[in-house]
């Protein structure tokens, strides 16, 4: 099949489009698949879960979702992710908690490309050894939308945080494979998917593993984990919110003030920043004005988190800064 889009697709912008696309997908995956299963890297983002929910009501439990707990995934998101595709629309879902291979193999290691090599690699073994466990499968689908195509000069880019596993030759499904985002998430509305889950902000495949700078240590992700938790919670209750919104933590500390029976002593903590950036394309990238009132309120909740005594604010434009810190 081409990976050019046909010229006579619609957008699909509406719901009535996006359910003539998903009747259309239902059918074309049940003769694409028969009464084969299919394997999926369920990572909890728009795309994969817009397949997973397409496949869902196309072939039911032929459907085998893998989701990977790596330890880099935000607060709440693979509780997310059992709950809506196991609880609500009951998949044949496996979850993996993979958290002390990965977190053990990082240790240490500060070089920004070295993790995302230790992250993907670790995660194609984990799913390749999960994919070894199971019998039957002879079809991989995957989140793939037409800019990843586009964008990689027509090699398909693979779906995952590390790429198709080299041992896992297997036919590919991918039913949104000529979707933009946007489309994407019209389809993931009209299949039940939700508000959160739909619109989840882009999120790098090497998760808070690049936002927690420099050497990964155990106490600083967590502290990491709950300040993204406290800026994404207080942002959304804006009336306008930025393209993109999160937190850092560098690998550096400075000196705090805490009291202990009423007397003042000095201590070393952690800082955390703020980023939000509003672009349309990703290249050249804007920093939004917040309410100052907004930026005390987070402040005021990230300092009770235990190690952490500074709270900065990013705003730096791209060029010269990229969105992420590494």
């Amino acid at each position: 099949m081409s990976d050019v889009r046909p010229e006579s697709m619609e957008r699909i912008t509406t719901e009535a489009l996006a359910q003539k696309f998903i009747d259309e997908q239902i059918a074309e995956i049940r003769a694409q698949v028969g009464d084969k299963k299919v394997l999926l890297a369920l990572s909890g983002g728009v795309d994969s879960s817009v397949v997973a929910a397409l496949l869902i009501k196309a072939i039911g439990k032929q459907l085998v979702c893998v989701h990977v707990n790596h330890g880099l995934l935000r607060k709440g998101e693979p509780e997310q992710v059992v709950e809506v595709f196991r609880n609500q629309m009951d998949a044949n879902l496996i979850y993996v908690d993979a958290v002390d291979r990965f977190l053990d193999k990082l240790a240490g290691v500060d070089d920004p490309e070295t993790k995302r090599k230790i992250i993907g690699a670790e995660f194609i073994n984990v799913f390749a050894e999960e994919a070894a466990k199971q019998e039957g499968i002879e079809f991989l689908a995957q989140g793939t939308i037409y800019p990843d195509i586009t964008e990689s000069k027509g090699v398909k880019a693979h779906h995952n945080v590390g790429g198709l596993p080299e041992g896992l030759q297997f036919e590919l499904v991918e039913p949104v494979k000529f979707l933009y985002k946007d489309e994407v998430r019209v389809v993931g509305k009209v299949l039940g998917l939700p508000d959160n889950m739909v619109y989840r902000q882009p999120f790098p495949g090497p998760g808070l593993g690049v936002r927690c700078v420099g050497a990964i240590t155990r106490d600083r992700l967590e502290a990491l984990r709950e300040a993204d938790a406290i800026v994404r919670a207080e942002i959304e209750k804006l009336p306008e919110t930025p393209w993109q919104y999160f937190c850092a933590i560098p690998d550096i500390q400075s000196t705090g003030i805490k009291y202990v029976n009423g007397e003042g002593e000095r201590y070393m903590g952690w800082a955390v920043v703020i980023r939000a950036v509003n672009t349309t394309d990703a290249v050249k990238v804007t920093v939004p004005e917040i309410p100052f009132a907004t930026l005390c309120t987070m402040r005021d909740q990230i300092v009770k988190i235990p190690g952490v005594n500074r709270v900065l604010w990013d705003i730096s434009e791209k060029p010269v800064a990229t969105i992420e810190w590494e």
